[in-house]
């Protein structure tokens, strides 16, 4: 399995308890897929999570070299159409087949059809929740094979730009690749962004502003995790990316920026640590982190590391 190593943003998918049957279920379905590694429910953090000792927590997953992290977090949160993830497939056959498989036991949002953008392309809400927009065309046109995109909708209706512009602000490597806007007389304000598609730290994102009214907004069901390499970098993104957001949705290094989108700021070390062998080192870790919004790696290594023979 060929690993995009060098991908630091990394789409969250939240789960009640389907994270492992869904990443199996997306893998199965694309090529240079794979499972990667998988952390499991300590004693510690019980309060919060309410899951047996040993259930799955987190399973990293990868789809045509994409990387995405399944959480069974509970009910608490529920995919919608906010965010959704852009498939370009180059052949009819492809693009039929992962229609097929994605709308089985799903929600056809838009059928698969042709439309001015795309000679085929459909809108689809898969059997646990998952958006995909289901498109045939190159990949050299859009420069990588899977692509989240955002939908601002309701009370971020028009937000859509200025999101683009704060987080090619943020984020290094940060291209704009291009904003087609919507013109007078259509569906949505003369101005707001019908499609845009840009890069941060290399990797493409796409914003989209929708008209009407929908019975969705952002949502913490997809997130989006930065790995830092120090604290100096847990600082620099947190600061920035929550200016202006929600500070009640801050806990755990979890955020919300102004425009409500969710974000992960945590140390790329994290996952180790809580896939490491050692319950009683990894519940200290645990019990630690659940104490913090912003992530202290120092505190976080100390508990981590802490001799308990030494009391």
């Amino acid at each position: 399995m060929e690993t995009n190593s060098t991908q630091k943003i990394i789409p969250n998918l939240w789960f009640d308890m389907e994270a492992e049957e869904a990443a199996r279920f997306y893998t199965s379905l694309f090529k240079n897929s794979g499972i990667g590694l998988i952390t499991r429910y300590g004693k510690e953090g019980f309060e919060f999570h309410q899951k047996p000792v040993g259930t799955v927590m987190t399973m990293e997953f990868e789809i045509e070299g994409y990387k995405f992290v399944a959480l069974n977090g509970g009910p608490q949160f529920k995919l919608n159409p906010s965010v959704s993830f852009f498939v370009t497939c180059e052949t009819e056959a492809e693009t039929d087949r992962l229609w097929k498989s994605l709308s089985d036991k799903g929600a056809v949002l838009m059928p698969l059809d042709k439309y001015p953008w795309s000679g085929k392309y459909g809108f689809v809400q898969d059997r646990y929740g998952l958006t995909w927009q289901i498109s045939l065309g190159k990949i050299s046109d859009v420069g990588q094979k899977i692509t989240p995109c955002l939908l601002f909708v309701n009370k971020h209706l028009g937000q859509a730009e200025a999101a683009l512009q704060q987080y090619t602000k943020i984020f290094d490597s940060s291209v704009v690749d291009g904003i087609l806007k919507y013109g007078p007389g259509e569906e949505a304000s003369e101005g707001m962004v019908r499609h845009a598609q840009f890069s941060l730290l290399g990797e493409k994102f796409m914003v989209m502003d929708g008209a009407g009214e929908h019975p969705f907004v952002f949502n913490e069901a997809i997130s989006f995790i930065v790995n830092c390499k120090d604290q100096e970098e847990i600082d620099y993104y947190w600061d920035r990316l929550s200016e202006g957001g929600d500070e009640k949705a801050q806990v755990c290094g979890w955020l919300k920026d102004r425009f409500g989108v969710s974000w992960q700021v945590i140390p790329e070390i994290l996952p180790q640590m809580f896939g490491g062998d050692d319950p009683k080192r990894v519940n200290r870790m645990t019990q630690a982190l659940f104490q913090m919004k912003k992530l202290d790696i120092r505190k976080l290594k100390e508990a981590y590391d802490y001799d308990e023979s030494h009391v």
